[in-house]
């Protein structure tokens, strides 16, 4: 569990400090031995782990035996788990390349963003089951949203509004990333019956409406390439969202 904040004890009676961030604490604590090991090379073993058994197969414990050492020894790095994840997630982000010039076409910019975006959640799966938090956001993270808002730029919305346009913009990105990744596998047993199901609840005349919608072609032409279907579902959701409020 991610605590929030310690309690400390002194002789002035109970303190309570407020916990900071991975990002505002040093990369060791100033005792113990010299360091063995470091947050780079942490996060490098947690994302390899990751790649290969998805999230769960990330734990300080797994994480500690890859390197050759025991677990108390990773917390002169991280205080937690979270912190691991904060630390993986950022390192996910800086794989998105922002080297690319702005062309100053916000909705162009913003879907090449999404794209690149796109191509290290399905390079990563296990960002997909890692808990949404605002604060996991780290440098790499920072960079990104930097860029994104600098796609924004000639857009006429406010500030609260871009970063709600980012915000929304991504989590649109995992979903289809998500989708992507699920068409690809052999469906399971009650995705089959949940198919089913649909389909009978389409045929019953009850709902045609429903029955006309399921009865044209999924995402354009047929055989249709995966990222062409995400480039415009982007872009749909763009033409919405760059809108000025009137």
């Amino acid at each position: 569990m991610n605590s929030p904040e310690r309690t400390l004890r002194g002789s002035e009676g109970t303190v309570t400090e407020e916990r900071t961030t991975v990002w505002e604490r040093p990369e060791r604590g100033t005792r113990g031995p010299s360091p063995g090991h470091s947050r780079t090379r942490i996060t490098e073993v947690a994302v390899r782990l990751a790649d290969a058994g998805g999230l769960s197969a990330v734990t300080l414990r797994r994480v500690a035996g890859e390197l050759g050492t025991g677990p108390a020894s990773l917390y002169r790095y991280v205080v937690d788990r979270d912190d691991l994840l904060d630390l993986m997630t950022d390192a996910a982000a800086g794989e998105i390349d922002l080297s690319v010039p702005l062309t100053g076409d916000p909705a162009a910019d913003l879907v090449a963003l999404a794209v690149r975006s796109k191509e290290v959640h399905l390079r990563h799966p296990w960002l997909l089951d890692v808990p949404p938090e605002p604060a996991r956001t780290g440098p790499r993270g920072l960079d990104h949203l930097e860029y994104a808002l600098g796609a924004l730029a000639p857009v006429r919305l406010p500030g609260p509004a871009k970063l709600e346009t980012v915000a929304m913009l991504n989590a649109l990105v995992a979903a289809l990333a998500r989708a992507e990744l699920g068409s690809g596998r052999t469906p399971t047993s009650r995705q089959r019956a949940q198919a089913a199901y649909l389909a009978g609840a389409a045929r019953d005349g009850a709902r045609p409406r429903l029955a006309a919608a399921l009865a044209e072609q999924p995402g354009g032409e047929p055989g249709e390439e995966p990222h062409v279907r995400f480039e415009r579902a982007i872009r749909r959701a763009l033409a919405g969202l760059l809108r000025p409020a009137t």
